[in-house]
């Protein structure tokens, strides 16, 4: 009988999805996806100290904008909910009980000074610091007589055996770990809360996961998921564990590191495309192979068809900032225009430059609508991210040109103010100010000058936008209106000519 798969994806709700998060949901998606399987969202909530009250909603929030849907979850139901485990306090309780009373766990009741100074005196003998298993030996009698006489107490596993721990992961094959590196670890607080541990375990159990795909970070827990799903006598799990992602310094990525968008969040406000977002975190540690191995951009249906296990790498992820704001720029260039004037005007629509640039030009909400749909057009090819048309369109909202370094090169070129003083002339000229009659316009500069090419559009350019290098001329020279055009020559003339 073939197996159906199942997969789940289990964040904590402590605060925002972080790019490593969304990797590993995305991996699980698309694995459930290309093999028919049901993909499963799960809130692990007993961490209950550093649970937020609005984070499970962000999470939501952040999976829905990715397009990562789930077959069943908190918001969706499914025959084997509830999916917050906290709403599973009872279904624990009853594989706790067992476990006690098949001696393979145990009440401990020692308290954390105790703990602290089990791990002083270890560390003070050279040895790796490890709880005793002292309570382990506590009889029937000593046990509930401390329960009578109501002395917190946590439940720990019992570690025993000498053989060792063994798993086949997809990503890194056969695994093995010692027993005796392993402390009896708790997992049940005295709160009567289980442990992460003890939560996932019976969890993935309960609800048939068939395949674990997480970071390598849980690789360290594993051994103890696999000695509790032999402990409830219940089938383990397939495992794939993930690589880190690492900064461009080949080090372990770190929430304190400012060079790194971290959160989905942020790339959702900066207008990142989520199709863009996934397309990159696919190819963080995972390549498609074969004939594709080349290739770049992927949609999420393509992700889907290629997607395997074994083209995870072992080794870690660079998460490269620019790479993903290219990736990010040829989904942008690829949209309608009509769905990227959508996506940029809440940018545009709370950028106060812009609102008093379309009041001073008199534009009634027709004109301005036209003039958003010119300027968005303009820069298409231009943004790596949606929120990029605020900063873009700055040389047409700001009075004055802000002169980069290059420009300024450009304007004490000998040519210049032949080149503008030819330009001022032909713009002002102008009966009709029109695209194609600037272009006109400029090629009567050329033959009037003698100068072409770069002698000639660079110093029109820099002294027009401030910039050497920029999208179509003859429709930004439109676009800023034949006053400002010949504002801006003036002033740069005045600087330039003697």
């Amino acid at each position: 009988m073939e197996m159906t798969v199942r997969v789940r994806f289990a964040p904590s709700p402590t605060g925002h999805l972080h790019i490593g998060g969304a990797r590993t949901a995305l991996f699980n998606y698309l694995f459930a996806k290309k093999l028919g399987g049901s993909y499963i969202l799960r809130i692990e909530d007993t961490d209950t100290l550093r649970n937020k009250d609005d984070a499970e909603e962000k999470l939501i929030r952040a999976f829905r904008w990715l397009g990562l849907t789930w077959d069943e979850g908190p918001d969706v139901g499914g025959d084997y909910g509830p999916y917050r485990s906290m709403e599973r306090l009872d279904t624990y309780q009853p594989f706790l009980d067992k476990l006690v009373s098949e001696e393979k766990a145990y009440p401990c009741f020692c308290t954390k000074e105790e703990l602290e100074a089990e791990r002083e005196a270890a560390q003070q003998n050279g040895q790796t610091p490890r709880y005793s298993g002292k309570c382990r030996h506590l009889t029937k009698e000593q046990v509930q007589a401390k329960i009578d006489a109501n002395i917190p107490y946590v439940i720990r596993f019992a570690v025993t055996g000498d053989n060792e721990i063994q798993f086949q992961d997809h990503i890194r094959g056969d695994m093995s770990f010692q027993r005796a590196d392993i402390e009896d670890f708790v997992i049940c607080k005295s709160d009567g809360v289980p442990t992460y541990h003890f939560a996932v375990t019976i969890d993935d159990s309960l609800m048939e996961i068939t395949h674990v795909i997480r970071g390598e970070e849980h690789l360290s827990n594993t051994p103890k998921h696999v000695l509790l799903f032999e402990a409830i006598g219940a089938p383990v799990p397939e495992f794939a564990h993930i690589p880190l992602i690492l900064n461009e310094n080949g080090k372990k990525l770190s929430k304190r590191d400012e060079t790194i968008l971290q959160f989905i969040e942020q790339y959702h406000d900066l207008g990142y495309l989520p199709d863009a977002v996934n397309n990159y975190l696919a190819l963080l540690g995972w390549s498609p192979g074969g004939e594709y191995n080349e290739e770049e951009i992927f949609s999420l249906d393509k992700l889907i068809q290629l997607f395997s296990l074994d083209r995870i790498n072992k080794a870690g992820a660079i998460f490269n900032q620019e790479k993903l704001s290219w990736v990010n720029s040829q989904y942008i260039k690829a949209i309608e225009l009509d769905t990227l004037i959508v996506l940029c005007k809440p940018y545009l629509e709370n950028d106060k430059e812009y609102q008093e640039y379309l009041r001073q030009n008199e534009l009634d909400e027709e004109e301005a609508n036209e003039r958003t749909r010119e300027l968005v057009a303009l820069f298409q090819t231009g943004m790596s991210r949606i929120s990029d048309i605020v900063p873009l369109i700055k040389l047409f909202t700001s009075e004055n040109a802000l002169y980069d370094e290059e420009a300024n090169q450009v304007l004490i070129q000998e040519q210049v103010p032949a080149v503008l003083t030819s330009f001022a002339t032909k713009i002002n000229e102008l009966a009709e100010y029109t695209p194609s009659e600037i272009k006109k316009a400029l090629k009567a500069v050329q033959k009037e000058t003698g100068y072409k090419g770069k002698q000639l559009f660079m110093p029109i350019r820099a002294t027009t936008t401030g910039q050497v290098h920029g999208p179509d001329l003859n429709q930004t020279l439109y676009l800023l209106g034949k006053e400002k055009v010949l504002s801006r020559v003036n002033h740069v003339q005045k600087q330039v000519v003697s």
